[in-house]
């Protein structure tokens, strides 16, 4: 089965952006380079312009998510204070933030409550697409879900990383089973890549292996 992942709203993200932006800080990043959601000891919320952002658990460096513009991060945080993920930039990247008050107060008084609700639900479909991607009975299904991801990406952002980073990553399988299943799907033409295991094709996948 082919996992759909749920629709961005991205016209209700680009509202949300442009009542903060006006009173939001630049936030200096560079690639590689990680934060936390809190800034001087304040709940704080990110804005991405433009770049790429992944989402990491601090405690073993998993990576949960990887974000592109436009996007706002923190808003669930700023409700519900957790602490324990990081944020790590992909690439040059603009990015924007706000202090938890200075955010509520805007959204209090434009009465944005059900914008904000809108990319809450977003998040929580997000990560229910993500533990069904990653939570599978056999190592093949696993690998299969993020191969058909990965085709959903651009040809530049496929090129910077090969399918074994790009799972491994997101998975925390083993190098030594993922690469068994790539080796059986590429021998049998199933999937073409380049020199790397940079991603090219699919042709197909079947739906064991």
């Amino acid at each position: 089965m082919n996992i759909q992942p749920p629709a961005k709203p991205e016209e209700i993200t680009q509202r949300l952006i442009t009542y903060f932006t006006p009173v939001a800080n630049t936030v200096d990043l560079m690639p590689q380079e990680c934060i936390t959601l809190t800034e001087q000891n304040q709940q704080s919320i990110f804005i991405l312009i433009e770049g790429e952002l992944s989402v990491l658990r601090a405690s073993d460096g998993l990576l949960v998510s990887t974000l592109y513009t436009p996007n706002i991060v923190g808003l669930s945080e700023m409700l519900l204070p957790v602490y324990g993920y990081l944020l790590r930039a992909e690439t040059e990247n603009k990015m924007l933030s706000l202090n938890k008050c200075e955010a509520l107060k805007i959204i209090q008084k434009n009465h944005l409550w059900h914008d904000v609700a809108m990319v809450l639900a977003y998040n929580s479909a997000s990560l229910f697409y993500r533990n069904t991607m990653v939570i599978q009975p056999r190592t093949y299904f696993v690998v299969r879900n993020h191969l058909q991801e990965m085709m959903t990406l651009s040809d530049d952002i496929r090129m910077r990383i090969t399918i074994l980073d790009y799972i491994q990553e997101r998975t925390h399988l083993s190098r030594s089973s993922i690469l068994n299943v790539l080796a059986v799907l590429k021998n049998t033409n199933h999937i073409m890549f380049k020199r790397g295991g940079y991603l090219t094709h699919i042709v197909s996948l079947p739906d064991n292996l």
